[in-house]
């Protein structure tokens, strides 16, 4: 029995409200059950000196924790830093993001995706993903709309869901409670016609075999198409 009470196919309550921000060009709140995260998306008209007249687009992320996001106050960054966590889970955004856009039609420009994380109750970096690609698609939509752009840079949707084993039973979309006890832990991201895009798989003090990996993807696979269906509806 999980914690929650959930089946063990069964994702957390998923809610994505958008234009949740003024001033951003796309913006978004998703909730994955106690998980809440808020993402924007902003435009600027300049790349990366790395990419200066390549006509290339870029897409990059930014990732935070509110110091009462978990059940203690955590120091902010600002003042002590980046942590290696802080700067792993933001490459991992923006490697995510960037595989589901086509930089030659967003043209030279870069999108910087925001990811706030309100709450935390496991899968932070997960719902930041798939709500960084919603606060991606609502920017990229009025490109389009200001004829920005010619065509659809965004080629895929992009989402993430965690899996794991948890008492001896592999189990989807993991809360805190399950993540921190799981004996194996995985992120999955995937596009919505189910490519991989990244695994981070690791061991917690028991080891898996190839059967169990493959049975957490396809639990990962259910996930993200639930995910993809919410993204969907949201920018919709």
């Amino acid at each position: 029995m999980r914690p929650s009470g959930r089946n063990l196919s069964e994702m957390r309550p998923i809610s994505i409200e958008v234009g949740v921000t003024r001033h951003a060009e796309g913006s978004c709140l998703i909730k994955c059950g106690d998980t809440h995260v808020l993402c924007t998306a902003s435009i600027d008209e300049r790349v990366p000196p790395f990419l200066k007249n390549s006509g290339l687009g870029w897409v990059t992320a930014e990732y935070g924790m509110l110091p009462r996001a978990t059940h203690t106050r955590m120091r902010r960054e600002a003042k002590n830093g980046q942590s290696g966590r802080t700067q792993e889970i933001q490459r991992l955004i923006g490697r995510s993001l960037r595989a589901g856009i086509d930089r030659v039609a967003l043209g030279e420009r870069q999108i910087t995706v925001d990811c706030d994380v309100i709450q935390a109750d496991g899968g932070t970096r997960c719902a930041s993903i798939t709500g960084g690609w919603v606060a991606l698609r609502l920017a990229v939509n009025k490109l389009l709309k200001a004829g920005d752009v010619v065509s659809d840079p965004l080629i895929n949707n992009v989402a993430a869901v965690s899996c794991g084993i948890y008492a001896g039973q592999p189990v989807l979309d993991l809360d805190y409670p399950e993540d921190s006890e799981a004996g194996v832990d995985g992120n999955f991201v995937l596009t919505d016609d189910l490519r991989l895009i990244e695994v981070q798989m690791s061991a917690e003090g028991s080891t898996f075999t190839r059967a169990q990996m493959d049975e957490l993807l396809g639990l990962a696979e259910t996930g993200v198409g639930q995910l993809v269906a919410a993204q969907n509806a949201a920018v919709a």
